[in-house]
């Protein structure tokens, strides 16, 4: 991950200092999690599921009983959540990524090793421990009922394990951070990182071509620059240009794939975010994602030349609105403060400070794992 995002050639302003304007909700909200014990996927387990206590399962969002066959297989509605679906795993993931993310970005501002501490304590609960470990595998993610036990699409779930894995980088050099601990939980990303890039689910996940195909590259450069993988983070750069630019952005610097969807506002939000943090992560020096252009005019600052305004007046938006959740966007959306620095639009700074920093909202948390700006820097 290159240091220009957040050592950009342009100063934001002198008014937008980023430990400044973090620290108290930093620290405010990591004095709560100094006493939050972990809770992983062994704490909650689904009837429903055809996996063990330490397999994550979710099932389909927008999957429901068929009225006309209510014992029988499910049927899609398309942007329609089932409020009855299992989301505990989903839920103790966000939590975890939360707790991470808040805890290392405590860790970073006072280099007081209690963060740490704690933050390492929660590490080894999801990957370390044998009574309450995940398994480094996702085959009963997004299940859906009378169908399939488990979906290669499931595995955007584990996107709230990139801070997660951003976390435990930043905790390089901490004392509380062991070498065998930090070794146990580098082995498990490493696991993780080879199932996803060799199960069925996986490559077909990887081709997705939409923000599930994005959010895999997202993934995967997050758990590739933590275990040092840099073929996978040269495949990422090349996917960037090749695909997610030449193929999914249209002239606009829209992504029509989304833009179909019921939900075209969220998910365009939603995949500009996951452009953003694949920029952030995958680029090197000598090749700037964030600089990157198709002939055509094609690049991230295209991208946020679309969505940007309609984050900041979202009653500009052209289409109609969401059928669920339309109240609650815009949130603090990432794609605005790195490309603030990284296309050096100081603007978008302004915009991103006027908006909610600690959504609760259980769909925006879902669709927001990146919540933490200091680990990105």
């Amino acid at each position: 991950m290159l240091s220009f995002g957040f050592t950009a050639c342009v100063s934001p302003s002198k008014e937008f200092d980023l430990d400044a304007l973090e620290s108290p909700r930093i620290l405010n909200k990591a004095a709560r999690y100094l006493k939050a014990d972990p809770i992983t996927v062994t704490a909650n387990v689904c009837e429903r599921s055809e996996g063990g206590p330490h397999d994550f399962y979710s099932e389909g969002d927008y999957w429901w009983p068929n009225p006309e066959d209510p014992t029988g297989p499910y049927v899609r509605r398309d942007g329609e959540t089932n409020p009855e679906n299992f989301i505990e795993h989903r839920e103790s993931l966000i939590r975890f990524s939360d707790i991470m993310g808040t805890l290392v970005s405590a860790y970073a501002l006072t280099a007081d090793e209690k963060y740490a501490a704690h933050a390492v304590a929660h590490l080894k609960a999801w990957f370390v421990n044998p009574e309450t470990r995940m398994n480094p595998s996702l085959l009963y993610g997004q299940a859906i009922s009378g169908r399939h036990t488990g979906r290669s699409i499931g595995i955007i779930d584990t996107i709230h394990l990139v801070e997660v894995a951003l976390g435990a980088n930043r905790l390089e050099g901490s004392p509380s951070f062991s070498n065998e601990d930090r070794g146990a939980v580098k082995a498990w990303f490493r696991d993780y990182l080879d199932w996803i890039s060799t199960h069925p689910y996986g490559l077909k996940e990887k081709q997705h071509p939409n923000n599930h195909g994005v959010c895999w590259s997202l993934q995967a450069a997050a758990f590739a620059q933590l275990v040092g993988d840099t073929e996978i983070l040269a495949w990422i750069r090349k996917q960037f240009k090749e695909v997610y630019l030449a193929e999914m952005m249209d002239l606009e610097g829209g992504f029509p794939a989304e833009l179909k969807r019921t939900k075209p506002y969220g998910y365009s939000l939603f995949v500009m975010d996951a452009m953003a943090g694949v920029a952030q992560i995958a680029s090197v020096a000598g090749d700037n994602l964030w600089q990157f252009e198709m002939e055509d005019g094609r690049g991230m600052r295209l991208g946020m030349q679309f969505i940007a305004p309609y984050i900041a007046d979202k009653d500009s938006w052209k289409l109609p609105p969401d059928v669920m959740y339309w109240e609650d966007w815009p949130v603090r959306q990432p794609c605005l403060l790195l490309a603030g620095y990284a296309l050096a639009e100081p603007h978008y700074f302004s915009i991103w400070k006027g908006l909610e920093a600690d959504p609760t909202v259980y769909e925006v948390l879902r669709n927001l794992p990146m919540r933490h700006p200091l680990l990105w820097r």
